[in-house]
């Protein structure tokens, strides 16, 4: 923030911001409109709050808190924005904001982007046109009753007179903001729920659009690290004779991670590091290996469990039950393998750290350098640049560390880069759990208990393995959900939908297996147990009318379902297979989508498949593996992912809400890999408990 912003700031209106204790305090802000003591018409801009400026050209730019990674919000947010404000699509634009306080946090996770934003962005837009229409009344000295907004423009009702947004923005300037603004009847939305196309998609296609590999800055160096290669591991020395003979390699200096290659161009830094020459000190886990570590989850089972769910009495009525189902399930660690790799250029200069990111938790990114530097919090400055896919990995800043620590090594700017095998080595993943369910049935075959205990690695953050699994909501009457946490070194964090990509494989399994041991169809089934769930309900009817459900398959064909609640939102997925000459093809997947009020439809039918491919891809070949101490996995050809040959037929419905808008970016990933492995359950009569499927059908 410049001197200017922070004398119009003061103590009142920055705690109301800092605290974004309500959508509405956080539009007291308003910046300045410029450094210059007196401004030209074509520099005016009228700024009503962190959000949105407003220019004398008529182009309005919604600033952009939060991080875009593929997700559309780059459209989504900004159609939030001027549907309230009345703009003129064609003149609306997007500038990334930077890490500021006023926004609150600026984590982009858990699919929250337009559901924690919708609010704002409404009363940011609303507070915009309150401010536009009282600055017409004022010019033209009529009541402002006899205005409104439409399209970029502001019109007198009584008579033909009209003043575009850029005309007013000077007298808009001098009003007051105003503390309470009418927001529109959603029946009169005329933006939001439109298919526009996105806004930044022409830059992606003609390469205008600058990723964080893309950033560049005058006189900067890139750097790469030799990372320590074992869990727990250690540096015992290194030679950097041979490195240092490579033209335009300039330092070689030992960081926390490894050891640092400073050149004047990539290809330097990577032949540089090859000539390097270290020694590694292994640590304790020199020997540790997949197996051992699913033996530990698997013994870790015996134990008595920390207790998430419980309602009734599951075990007593368990031992009561005339049928009891018992299954183990498994699921191995996943990377997030976006197509970018982690990178970050830092520089450290006048006693500043500035960091250029393409992150998806800022804050984060800043505590990392302030870790590091140990600066003046205002001497930290991080710039969030844009990402080529992230998934939950680039919530962690280990990368912005890196950067940091090497840009202490020069006075230059410097940008650390990784390759695709250090980034599926290096990573932080989704943890592997071991799952065990045991589901009482009585008489009348209907479930009565279930009893669920999970196992996985520590991490001090329960919720990264047990997401979702107290969450189960067929109606049984006893429930008994628990967990244990073993040590392991292998660094884990969010994968795209979190635990949910576990536990729902694992409900959703079970329960089909549950309706298939009882001669039930399971839809049928399902709709039985979700007779108090209306939305639940609402996607499965939708998904079993547009899949045909009913509709006779060939004997070498069978269907596949499964229906899971998400991160605020219902998704159910039907998937239809074939039998192949080796194994199975997957011929097409159905899905039906409740995420409340749709913002673009097209968005959400781009998440919708975007999240279907990937939980086809980790059902199908998704897993990492640990051998001596480290990740086997080393590139795309050891660590596969869905290509275009085997890509399926998918049909995305969305089911119509007037509710606020949810999640779309996670929810259709947990209900693919069950919906799959419940077709060829169907197909085979194989119940799938262990993912990845490579392998187990011959």
């Amino acid at each position: 923030m410049n001197s200017i912003e922070s004398k119009l700031l003061d103590r009142r209106q920055f705690l109301k911001l800092s605290t974004g204790s309500t959508a509405a305090l956080v539009l007291g802000f308003c910046w300045p409109l410029s450094g210059k003591d007196s401004l030209s018409d074509e520099d005016v801009i009228f700024v009503p709050n962190a959000y949105l400026k407003i220019h004398a050209n008529d182009t309005v730019s919604v600033i952009m808190p939060r991080s875009e990674m593929g997700q559309k919000i780059y459209t989504a947010l900004p159609q939030i924005v001027a549907e309230e404000l009345e703009a003129d699509w064609s003149k609306i634009k997007v500038i990334q904001g930077d890490l500021n306080q006023v926004y609150g946090s600026q984590t982009t996770g858990g699919s929250a982007s337009v559901r924690t934003q919708y609010d704002r962005l409404r009363k940011a837009g609303a507070t915009a046109k309150a401010m536009l229409i009282q600055a017409a009344a004022t010019t033209l000295n009529v009541p402002g009753s006899e205005f409104y907004a439409e399209s970029g423009f502001v019109h007198h009702s009584g008579s033909n007179r009209k003043l575009s947004f850029g005309s007013l923005v000077a007298m808009a300037n001098t009003l007051p903001v105003p503390t309470d603004v009418i927001l529109k009847d959603p029946k009169t939305f005329r933006i939001i729920g439109k298919a526009y196309k996105s806004l930044d998609g022409i830059g992606k296609v003609e390469g205008s659009i600058k990723f964080g590999y893309d950033f560049e800055l005058p006189e900067m160096l890139t750097a790469v690290v030799e990372r320590i290669p074992k869990y727990g591991g250690s540096m015992s020395s290194f030679d950097a004779t041979e490195a240092l003979k490579v033209p335009g390699v300039i330092k070689i200096a030992p960081i926390s991670a490894g050891v640092a290659v400073l050149a004047d161009n990539s290809w330097a830094a990577l032949q540089g590091r090859k000539k390097l020459e270290v020694k590694w000190n292994d640590g304790p886990h020199a020997k540790l290996n997949s197996k051992k570590i699913s033996e530990d989850f698997k013994a870790a089972l015996e134990q008595d469990g920390s207790i998430i769910r419980s309602e009734g009495n599951a075990e007593e009525a368990l031992k009561t039950a005339k049928q009891q189902i018992e299954l183990t399930f498994e699921v191995p660690y996943l990377d997030h393998a976006p197509q970018e790799p982690n990178n970050c250029t830092a520089h450290i200069h006048d006693g500043i750290c500035e960091i250029w990111a393409p992150t998806q938790n800022p804050g984060a990114a800043w505590w990392a350098a302030k870790s590091v530097t140990e600066f003046a919090d205002d001497n930290i400055k991080v710039h969030t640049l844009r990402m080529g896919g992230a998934f939950g990995r680039k919530l962690q800043n280990d990368f912005v560390r890196d950067a940091v620590e090497v840009a202490q090594l020069t006075k230059l700017p410097v940008k650390v880069i990784r390759t695709r095998t250090e980034d599926l080595k290096n990573g932080f993943y989704r943890p592997s759990t071991v799952h065990q369910i045991q589901v009482g049935l009585d008489r009348s075959k209907k479930p009565v208990s279930w009893i669920h205990k999970l196992s996985g690695p520590q991490d001090g953050w329960a919720p990264i393995i047990t997401g979702g699994a107290d969450e189960l909501a067929y109606g049984i009457p006893n429930q008994r959900v628990s967990y244990v946490m073993t040590e392991q070194p292998i660094p884990i964090g969010a994968w795209r939908s979190v635990a949910h990509t576990q536990n729902a494989f694992v409900h959703e399994s079970m329960i089909d297996e549950v309706a298939r041991q009882t001669g039930r169809d399971p839809l049928a089934f399902r709709r039985d147990l979700l007779k108090n769930q209306p939305r639940h309900l609402g996607v499965l009817d939708l998904v079993e009318k547009h899949s045909k459900w009913d509709k006779p398959l060939k004997d070498t064909q069978a269907r596949g379902l499964s229906v899971h609640y998400s991160f605020n939102s219902y998704v159910a997925i039907v998937v239809e297979i074939s039998k192949a000459k080796k194994g199975i093809n997957v011929e097409r997947v159905t899905a039906a989508i409740d995420c409340g009020t749709v913002i673009n439809p097209d968005g959400v039918r781009a998440q919708v498949e975007g999240g279907i491919v990937m939980g086809l891809t980790a059902a199908l070949y998704g897993e990492i593996t640990i051998d001596q101490g480290e990740v086997e996995q080393t590139n795309f050809h050891n660590y596969r992912l869905l290509k275009m040959d085997k890509m399926p037929e998918i049909n995305i419905h969305i089911v119509q809400s007037t509710e606020p808008p949810t999640g779309v970016g996670e929810p259709p990933v947990p209900p693919t890999p069950p919906a799959l492995m419940n077709a060829i359950a169907a197909l085979t009569g194989k119940r799938i408990t262990r993912l990845p499927l490579k392998g187990q059908l011959g």
